[in-house]
């Protein structure tokens, strides 16, 4: 588990292709990895991956077809920047909100323009994301916990404030650039608690206005 805020940003560093899958090497730059064992979990851009070797300069990562395939690590150059962030403890201060490392999908961003000091970026996610992004609710863009200031649909809007451009990759974004989302996992695991015992059938009617009504919620 995360908390969604960045604690250095480093660099693609390395990437062998093993087969369909590959093992990268993440550059820490400041990140501290004097208490990183093997084995340990690290976000990087959000994508929990795990430490299969440790050097004084970074740490090298096993990378499936399928996290390669869904999120952006597949696409990335050598040498672009990655946010990252080491797994937390019952000891973190939990100042962003719960993040599992479970990249959902890949958005895309569409504006970013200037408002006062911070700012704003509009990212469209994938159609079947929608639901789980709320008007001030938490989602999590490329690692970093980030309120939702506004929705429409598919899109959503983000305000990003001075130090959060200053500490994370947000700093260089572009319209096109594709980006890892990772919605609030409460909301994932509501929906599936509303289905109750139709959890258990492969043929589970999906949660809409007429599942709520049937069911008492509306």
């Amino acid at each position: 588990m995360f908390t969604g805020i960045i604690q250095a940003v480093g660099k693609l560093a390395q990437r062998e292709q093993r087969g369909v899958d590959a093992r990268l090497f993440i550059d820490t730059a400041e990140l501290p990895l004097n208490n990183v064992q093997l084995g340990d979990s690290i976000a990087v851009n959000g994508t929990c991956l795990t430490v299969v070797s440790l050097e004084t300069r970074g740490f090298w990562a096993d990378v499936s077809t399928e996290t390669l395939s869904y999120t952006t690590l597949g696409a990335i150059s050598l040498n672009s920047p990655v946010n990252l962030e080491k797994a937390l403890t019952l000891q973190t201060h939990l100042g962003g909100h719960l993040v599992s490392g479970h990249v959902d999908g890949v958005g895309s961003i569409q504006q970013v323009y200037s408002e006062g000091r911070s700012i704003r970026i509009q990212i469209a996610a994938p159609p079947e994301l929608a639901k789980y992004i709320a008007h001030k609710g938490s989602i999590c863009v490329d690692g970093i916990s980030l309120t939702v200031n506004s929705v429409e649909g598919a899109s959503f809007s983000l305000n990003i404030v001075p130090h959060t451009l200053a500490k994370t990759t947000l700093a260089k974004a572009a319209v096109g650039q594709k980006v890892n989302l990772e919605v609030d996992i409460i909301a994932r695991y509501l929906e599936r608690l509303l289905l109750g015992t139709a959890a258990q059938s492969s043929q589970a009617a999906p949660i809409d206005l007429q599942f709520l009504q049937q069911h008492g919620f509306a």
